[in-house]
């Protein structure tokens, strides 16, 4: 992707102003999601930054790297997750991590088994036939438009064996990719020009938030917002009942 401007550039400037209007409505919880170079983006200052800025603000942070793949997502997509808890030193933990993970989440290693085929290298498809071909996964779908030229090795494409023919995706398979529905980043009637409308759906869909991850992150942050309100109630209504008994 090239040397990047970190939060000097002109969209992860609006960190500062982002910081000024959660200095002052300071919500319990904040999350805030980058690509994972911000963790190494200018030797590690503009993370420092973001942290250091959640921290005078008075919010206990943490930060998880997550991929998409593991979520169920046709696609490698590296992320990092930042949580802050407004004066709860534990919250950030209780939404990012889980306490415990059963035996299905972890493989067992086989001394002599097969080797793992790396999944950007396992094809399906129309395998043999005449029809298309590509990878099990995705490579990670960058915010790029449809005249974008660069990096064309983070891509994936549809491949013709047959034909000898490779072509990109198109954003109808990108929103598949992403598993977002299909033909959701198609604007309404008019509010584009046909010619730039790929380029926009590209760009919408490299900037966007894989949906599986997003659910799993706001399950975890509703978990969080109300168990303690729960518990407070059921205490409550305990109470009512043993003062009426």
């Amino acid at each position: 992707m090239g040397a990047r401007a970190g939060l000097r550039g002109k969209r992860s400037g609006l960190f500062y102003d982002f910081a000024r209007l959660l200095g002052e409505v300071r919500p319990r919880v904040v999350l805030l999601e980058n690509v994972a170079g911000l963790l190494s983006s200018h030797h590690g200052r503009d993370f420092g930054i973001v942290i250091g800025t959640l921290a005078e603000l008075g919010y206990s942070v943490g930060w998880r790297v997550l991929n998409s793949k593991n979520f169920g997502v046709p696609q490698s997509r590296q992320r990092v997750y930042i949580v802050g808890c407004h004066r709860d030193i534990h919250g950030p933990g209780k939404i990012l991590f889980e306490a415990e993970r059963c035996e299905r989440d972890a493989q067992e290693g086989e001394s002599n088994g097969k080797t793992t085929i790396s999944p950007f290298k396992k094809v399906i498809g129309d395998v043999g036939g005449d029809g298309a071909v590509f990878q099990s996964i995705a490579y990670c779908l960058y915010a790029c438009s449809a005249r974008h030229t660069g990096t064309d090795w983070s891509r994936t494409y549809v491949q013709y064996p047959k034909r000898g023919q490779v072509r990109r995706l198109t954003p109808k398979e990108c929103e598949g990719v992403m598993r977002f529905p299909i033909g959701w980043t198609i604007p309404p009637a008019g509010k584009c020009r046909e010619d730039d409308l790929d380029s926009l759906r590209y760009q919408a869909l490299g900037n966007a938030v894989t949906p599986p991850v997003a659910e799993w992150l706001a399950r975890r942050v509703w978990d969080y917002l109300v168990e303690p309100n729960s518990e407070a109630r059921d205490q409550s209504v305990n109470n009512s009942v043993k003062k009426t008994i």
